[in-house]
């Protein structure tokens, strides 16, 4: 099983997916968008299997702070992968792919189901 968990490290909800993989003995690469960055393809094979919708975290403080004009450009997948490449801390976090499937947000009861565990 390959897992990779993507996020910011200092973000509650992905150190919370984090103590939960390793307390399940789930083995995971952890990738920083911050600090390692995104590419376009990582990106857009995420809006294959997820809707732009839920990949933009709308409640963040991110979004919060853009400026009216910029939020109201976001309007499809095509310009929210490129708001989500400009700024990656716009993504909803944390985002797990797990056997080339793409899960985005946590919870205990989610990842149970995903992990059969």
């Amino acid at each position: 099983m390959t897992v990779t968990l993507y996020g910011i490290p200092n973000c509650d909800t992905v150190k919370n997916a984090r103590t939960w993989l390793e307390s399940k003995g789930v083995a995971y690469a952890f990738h920083d968008f911050k600090k390692a960055g995104l590419t376009p393809a990582l990106v857009d094979g995420w809006l294959k299997q997820v809707d732009w919708e839920v990949l933009v975290n709308r409640k963040g403080t991110t979004w919060r702070g853009l400026p009216d004009q910029r939020k109201a450009a976001v309007a499809d997948a095509a310009s929210a992968a490129a708001l989500m490449l400009e700024s990656p801390s716009v993504i909803k976090r944390p985002v797990l792919v797990c056997n080339d499937t793409t899960h985005v947000g946590f919870s205990d009861a989610s990842y149970q189901q995903i992990f059969n565990k």
